[in-house]
């Protein structure tokens, strides 16, 4: 079986665990659960749980205990698109090719479906806890907090609101880019680690990863903004343009933008590769991400 076809294949096996951790759109607060399943089920590359799953599997482990924790990283990841789209963020009407969560139930739906996804996250990791009680699963619960919160990625999230409109250097922005993007896939690749008993040194070593992953696609994402089409990327392009924002693409040019993204892009590989244990998919996985088209 080709990269391609075993991409397709985890894929689709990545969307039937979302979906049984979805919430039914029943009661009085039915439109808020059709919102939040409307933005979960809207597509995408399912990066952070895949990562997280392939990272476990790396590292031996077995059995269900990663699945509440891969749909609860798909629903923090959504919730913070559904904000970041929102008038008072980047202000975008498409996602994915399709029309945005506030475009289609409101303003004020698109900040309460985010909130509900956040929330909705950590019940489902909260179950996984319940149900497996040890330093492993108490430990992945943490991660997932702190790499979504003040010091992950709505730390990231705050430095980058503020910066809008002004020129910035390339501490702050790798700073951005290192909370903003990578401490999600950091997220994903250390829980899957931790639960699969990683060693302390060899989570350094994953953590070292997924910084340098997020980098890279952050980058790659940048560079897209401004070569790619809607109709290829799904995404309005030109938006950091529109929202004012410095990015690699404007502090670097887009000839270094392509040269760091190359060199990041083989310093993760080389991290992951200094590891005892292997995973060819992971590593083409992380290939493919990073030099994506869209």
């Amino acid at each position: 079986m080709s990269f391609r076809e075993e991409l397709q294949k985890r894929t689709a096996e990545i969307e039937e665990i979302l979906r049984g951790y979805l919430p039914a759109e029943t009661g009085f607060q039915k439109t808020v659960l059709e919102a939040m399943n409307y933005s979960v089920t809207a597509g995408g590359k399912r990066l952070r749980p895949m990562l997280m799953q392939e990272t476990y599997r790396m590292f031996g482990g077995e059995g269900k205990v990663i699945e509440p924790f891969m749909a609860a990283i798909e629903m923090i990841h959504t919730y913070s698109l559904v904000h970041d789209d929102l008038p008072a963020m980047d202000n975008d009407e498409y996602r994915r090719g399709r029309k945005t969560t506030h475009a289609v139930y409101g303003e004020a739906f698109g900040i309460l479906a985010g909130d509900a996804l956040l929330n909705f996250a950590f019940e489902t990791a909260a179950g996984a806890l319940c149900e497996n009680f040890n330093e492993q699963t108490a430990k992945a619960v943490k991660i997932l907090a702190e790499k979504a919160g003040i010091y992950g990625m709505i730390g990231g999230q705050v430095v980058d609101v503020e910066s809008e409109g002004q020129a910035i250097g390339q501490d702050k922005l790798d700073f951005i880019y290192r909370l903003k993007t990578s401490a999600l896939i950091e997220s994903s690749m250390m829980i899957g680690a931790v639960l699969a008993k990683a060693g302390e040194e060899e989570l350094e070593k994953i953590r070292q990863t997924a910084e340098d992953v997020g980098l890279a696609f952050q980058i790659q994402d940048d560079i897209l903004d401004v070569t790619s089409t809607l109709e290829v990327l799904g995404k309005p392009i030109h938006s950091d343009d529109k929202n004012q924002k410095t990015t690699y693409v404007t502090l670097k040019g887009l000839d270094q933008a392509k040269q760091d993204v190359a060199e990041i892009s083989r310093r993760a590989l080389d991290t992951l590769e200094s590891l005892k244990c292997k995973n060819p998919f992971l590593e083409e996985l992380i290939t493919m991400l990073i030099t994506r088209e869209k």
